[in-house]
């Protein structure tokens, strides 16, 4: 049986003090770092403090409380090698599947999944032999994993046959890892180490484990806040997803996150899953609705190709 990866990685948890050469000094608690093997000297944590924090004019540095910790890293999470294709890239399905009766968001209408022509019925229209079956469903546009596209939020906004395929499809895109976060709410500050320019971009909050369960719409779920929404329309993010019941705080009424992200034309992917199975960065992310006119939500097959 394959050792999952969260039962090797090693990161090193520790606190540090820094003095200036030419004055001054700043300190830092609780701070993790990935690290390859099963310890690391002092000295070599202070170099990646310098070089990480690009520090100038450092005097001594000083690492105290040091702890190795069994933790799935943060900035190197490997690929999973399943799912590698004839070209040798590997393709992750982000998306949960869709049956009948699935609840995705409590009070939305579930899906009705049943047959307008049956294998039986087939059998008196074709040749011996050779028999078909037609499905049919009916569902709520926001089923499953599916893309808001801008006239979910606005009367005028772009709908999900308008959108520009290059916005959905092949995005060069970024794993913004938060699930060792103790809060709900995920700010700009979550989102400065990253180059999110020109990206789509994941929030990997790991509530996509609650699926299916009544904790994972029982309204504790992680959000994007307006500032760090601001901050990605500021950025020129192409998309942004997360893997929980919405990308807004579903307390109160508002929605600043999707009147921001859609307001600029940047569709929103909510119900995202398997994140956790991605690299960092060095990934295509698709998620390509139905261009059906006059909606603004549809299911999407989401995926991430590696390499």
């Amino acid at each position: 049986m394959a050792t999952h990866p969260e039962a090797t990685d090693r990161r090193v948890r520790f606190d540090f003090e820094i003095d200036f050469t030419n004055g001054g000094g700043i300190q830092g608690q609780d701070f993790r770092l990935d690290i390859d093997s099963d310890d690391i000297s002092d000295r070599e944590l202070a170099e990646h403090i310098v070089r990480d924090l690009r520090l100038l004019m450092v005097g001594e540095v000083r690492i105290l409380n040091k702890e190795i910790l069994r933790e799935r890293h943060k900035r190197s999470a490997r690929a999973d090698p399943r799912g590698e294709g004839a070209d040798g890239r590997a393709r992750i399905d982000l998306s949960h599947p869709i049956a009948d009766g699935t609840e995705t968001y409590p009070g939305l209408p579930t899906p009705t999944i049943g047959e307008v022509l049956t294998r039986e019925q087939s059998r008196d229209r074709y040749a011996p032999g050779t028999e078909f079956q037609i499905g049919s469903i009916t569902l709520c546009g926001n089923t499953g994993t599916y893309v808001d596209s801008p006239f979910h939020r606005y009367a005028d906004g772009t709908d999900l046959a308008a959108l520009p395929l290059d916005g959905l499809a092949d995005l060069d895109a970024v794993r913004i890892d938060v699930t060792g976060s103790t809060g709900r709410a995920i700010t700009r500050a979550h989102l400065l180490p990253y180059d999110v320019t020109d990206r789509a971009v994941l929030l990997h909050t790991g509530w996509a484990r609650h699926w299916g369960t009544g904790h994972y719409a029982d309204g504790t779920h992680p959000f994007l806040t307006g500032g760090a929404a601001d901050h990605l329309v500021d950025q020129r993010a192409r998309l942004v997803g997360i893997d929980a019941l919405n990308i807004d705080d579903t307390s109160d009424g508002q929605r600043p996150v999707h009147t921001a992200l859609l307001g600029a034309g940047i569709p929103v992917c909510e119900h995202l899953t398997n994140l956790e199975r991605l690299p960092v960065e060095g990934f295509r992310f698709s998620a390509v609705p139905a261009p059906i006119r006059g909606m603004g939500t549809f299911p999407v097959r989401a995926y991430a190709v590696l390499g």
